[in-house]
């Protein structure tokens, strides 16, 4: 039982007890907080963590605003306890067994009840339990007594006597704390390349006491698997206990499905310690399965499910739970015309392009982080026609939540382990903490359909094959031996024996099959032919395609962005509203990413020269979030268009997960939500070239390509439109249709092949500067794709552009808004800014080439036509001066 068990009334409770069961109280709420030297002492709400009690109780500011984060690492040095009595809320000589459990404790703690030592805890991510039958009185007092986990990790690295564990620190332009790999931690806590150093103390997840006779369920999962010979699904139904009994318990588990006349009991026996049983449900032939499909696919169909269990010497106990069908494979396979092995997923027996992002902590402080929050981000992924997100392996095993929301919604979920680039010691007592780690949390997760795959690590072994440590060569054998032990025998093997119903790989990116060849450890990790790949070039031009990989599996890629003004101004000063700002360079993290900025976007935009610097410090903002956008979308339509072509021996790209989705604070970033929700320009891109039907084009030695991309499960027949416009008038220079195109199901196929000169002289008067293609796929039964765009030159060099009269009405229609936009010339980039009123707009950062557009916004919170009014700002590429 969850925390859900303390919402009933005590009525309910007592029946429970009454019928044998169990009680479970809930110590969330109010606890007592103390600084190390006692000089501090504060209520503190549980689950939580010092610097969200301190802020609470107004010790200090907002921890993002400004330059807090530095000013508050005296926080993360001192050693905190938290405490609190609680009267035993039962009669003690009932029970034969009581716990006192912790869903997470962070980090390094002494727990102690009524000063006795029950143990400690040195691991973020697991759940510790301790039997405190023998200590627990009627009145009782529980400490939590934390050590700084900064102190604590450099104590760690101190005492490694044998070879050492790079990397030592973060790169100084991070501002981060040192040896975050020796603390099994949220490693971006000491800080990462978007992010600031808080390494927080806290109980960050329920604490609750558990009294049971008998036996007590810890552990419960659904798996299922569908039998090919047998044409049959079935369920794996996994039960863990804890058995006091000295004996074994029998009894009978019976598990049933109505809406699939599914019924079946077992005859069952508990043995003695963690008692395990696993049921084999055949689900009844002749009921028709729906199955789980990802957004875009189908339906996320789930099914309620009871579980019963009759045991000797106790009442009946039921498990209520969702089950959802649904089977995931990773093909590796070889590939007629190319070296290597394909990468793709197929989901209950059909491939799938993936489409999506990277997540990251959506907050420095998780009890910040409620459902709310996680709903909006996800629900914003889905929205912008996402299919999948990885969940990045510097962060945490997310909540519950997170992955019932994304069973919910159809996004699947790339679950990496929590460790990220760096090298992990592997002694024999942190291995035995990484063991219990990966044990709980595959038991806690695997009934969820949302995972297809685990994957041990983020980017370790690109670490050690390409030396990023500097490591001597003739000690790398001694950490490919660490590498092996840590991911491969220990978490891989632990995986691979709780969770039978879905693929791991050991690293992202890694060769597959093929780094598994090689010794677990490929020579190159990048190569285009196997497996996944990350990517990254701020240098080159990223309007040109030729510079991107055309690989089987693109799982990192990404430019950065500044968030929108109304997001910075929450945790800054007018001082720093300027791109050179003391402020700007501190919330930079990442070694020259200013003027990477600034750089990229140069190349097709001039940059902004206004002599108000704050308006300055706005145009750049706009500009960079246009730069970003683009690029992305570049390299986006570039391995979807390549999913079903082989070229030089390289395609068959099948996914294209771009960094990052989420931000967890207000700065410059990879992402295209900003801390808080707010869309930027690249989330609005991305629900069009992540759309299930989109034409896409590119230029290939002088001649125009236009593929037609579909994830739909069906051909279709449709028209391409080809629109050309000049930059000085509203009206088509020359309009193309296109009729009977075949759009093929789920591949892309070219549908369009003209030599940009032979354009150019069809349609008179234009040159690549003076004229812009637009074009879009329709279809008779009301199927239509986004409208796109192929720039012929850089818009700084574009002729006949002129400054438009931008405006817009705004009414509103139940609970949307409808804002009607006019231009008096061709607008690039038009952009709709509410400030701080939360909610999104239905298309953003558009090309205008209509005297009228109609766009919705969706309020995520009350707001009214004034409150819009007043606060929209209008832009687009030409106000930028």
């Amino acid at each position: 039982m969850g925390s859900a068990a303390l919402l009933l009334p005590a009525l309910l409770l007592r029946l429970a007890v009454a019928a044998g069961g169990a009680e479970v109280r809930s110590l969330r709420g109010s606890w007592r907080l103390r600084s190390g030297n006692g000089s501090l002492s504060l209520r503190a709400e549980v689950p939580g963590c010092v610097h969200t009690a301190l802020l609470g109780r107004g010790l200090i500011q907002d921890p993002y605003y400004r330059f807090n984060d530095m000013m508050y690492r005296w926080i993360s040095l001192d050693n905190w306890t938290y405490s609190r009595t609680f009267k035993t809320p039962f009669d003690i000589r009932k029970w034969q067994k009581v716990n006192l459990v912790f869903e997470g404790v962070d980090t390094v703690a002494q727990i102690l009840l009524n000063n006795v030592t029950l143990g400690g805890t040195d691991n973020m991510f697991n759940r510790y339990s301790f039997d405190i039958t023998s200590v627990i009185q009627e009145v009782n007092l529980v400490e939590v007594r934390f050590v700084s986990a900064v102190s604590y990790a450099a104590e760690q690295s101190r005492c490694h006597k044998a070879h050492s564990i790079p990397p030592a620190c973060p790169p100084p332009v991070q501002k981060g704390e040192c040896h975050v790999n020796f603390i099994r931690k949220e490693q971006c806590s000491f800080s990462w390349d978007w992010g600031p150093s808080f390494p927080t103390q806290g109980i960050w997840k329920d604490v609750r006491i558990e009294a049971y006779n008998h036996y007590h369920l810890i552990y419960f999962s659904i798996t299922p698997f569908f039998a090919k010979s047998a044409q049959q699904w079935y369920l794996e139904v996994e039960s863990i206990f804890d058995v006091v009994s000295s004996k074994p318990i029998a009894g009978l588990a019976t598990v049933n499905i109505p809406k699939l006349q599914t019924q079946q009991t077992f005859s069952v026996k508990l043995q003695p310690g963690e008692g395990s049983i696993v049921l084999l449900v055949n689900i009844n032939k002749s009921a028709a399965v729906e199955v789980w499909w990802p957004n875009g696919h189908g339906k996320q169909t789930g099914y309620n499910m009871t579980t019963t269990f009759m045991m000797e010497a106790r009442g009946q106990m039921e498990k209520f739970s969702k089950v959802y069908f649904r089977t995931v494979e990773l093909v590796q396979e070889p590939i007629p015309g190319s070296p290597g092995l394909s990468f793709y997923f197929r989901i209950n027996g059909r491939p799938i392009f993936i489409k999506g992002s990277n997540w990251i902590p959506a907050d420095s402080f998780q009890d910040r982080v409620t459902y709310d929050i996680l709903r909006l981000l996800l629900k914003s992924a889905a929205d912008a026609n996402m299919n999948a997100l990885r969940v990045w392996g510097g962060g945490i095993y997310e909540q519950d939540e997170f992955y019932d929301i994304c069973d919910e919604i159809g996004i699947m979920i790339w679950q990496d382990f929590m460790f990220a680039c760096a090298l992990y010691p592997t002694d024999q007592n942190y291995l035995e903490s990484v063991r219990a780690e990966v044990s709980h949390q595959v038991r806690r997760l695997k009934s969820h359909p949302s995972i297809i795959l685990w994957s041990g690590n983020n980017e370790n072994e690109a670490a050690i094959a390409s030396n990023w440590f500097s490591l001597p060569y003739s000690d790398i054998g001694v950490y490919i031996k660490d590498y092996v032990t840590l991911y491969v025998k220990n978490i891989r093997e632990i995986v691979l024996s709780e969770d039978k119903s879905r693929p791991f790989v050991t690293s992202s990116p890694t060769n597959g099959l093929e780094s598994v060849k090689e010794g677990w450890l490929s020579q190159n990790p990048y190569d285009t032919h196997y497996g996944d790949t990350h990517f990254y070039d701020y240098n080159s031009d990223c309007w040109n395609w030729t510079m991107y990989p055309k690989t089987r599996f693109a799982s990192e890629y990404g430019f950065q962005s500044w968030p929108s003004f109304s997001t910075i101004e929450k945790v800054s000063s007018p001082e720093d509203w300027s791109y050179t700002s003391n402020f700007s360079l501190h919330r930079q993290h990442h070694e020259g990413g200013n003027i990477q900025m600034l750089q990229e976007t140069g190349h097709h935009f001039k940059l902004p020269q206004s002599s108000d610097p704050v308006q300055k410090f706005k145009d750049m903002i706009y500009l960079t979030q246009v730069m970003q956008a683009q690029c992305i979308k570049t390299e986006t339509e570039f391995y979807r268009f390549s999913q079903s072509e082989i070229i030089n021996g390289e395609g068959h790209t099948m996914g294209a997960l771009y960094w990052q989705l989420n931000d967890i604070w207000q700065a410059p970033s990879w992402a295209s939500l900003e801390y808080g929700g707010k869309w930027k320009l690249l989330h609005y891109f991305a629900q069009n070239f992540f759309a299930p039907l989109l034409p896409v084009a590119y230029e290939d030695k002088g001649m125009l390509h236009i593929y037609g991309v579909s994830d739909l499960h069906e051909d279709h027949k449709l028209t391409l439109r080809v629109i050309v416009h000049a930059w000085s008038s509203l009206e088509p220079v020359c309009t193309l249709a296109k009729e009977g195109v075949t759009v093929k199901a789920q591949s892309a196929v070219p549908i369009y092949k003209e030599s940009i000169s032979d354009l150019l002289e069809r349609c008179r008067n234009c040159t690549r500067k003076s004229c812009v293609i637009t074009f879009c796929l329709v279809g008779e039964d009301g199927l239509w794709s986004p409208t796109n765009h192929y720039f012929l030159s850089s818009l700084k060099d574009a002729v006949g552009l002129e400054k438009t009269q931008l405006s817009a009405s705004i009414s509103q229609q139940d609970d949307i808004y409808i804002f009607v936009l006019q231009t008096t010339a061709i607008a690039p980039f038009v952009t709709l800014d509410v400030g701080s009123i939360k909610g999104r707009f239905s298309d953003n950062g558009f090309l205008m080439t209509e005297k009228k557009k109609m766009v919705v916004f969706y309020p995520w919170e009350p707001t009214n036509v004034e409150e819009l009014k007043s606060s929209l700002i209008l832009t687009s590429l030409l106000d930028v001066v």
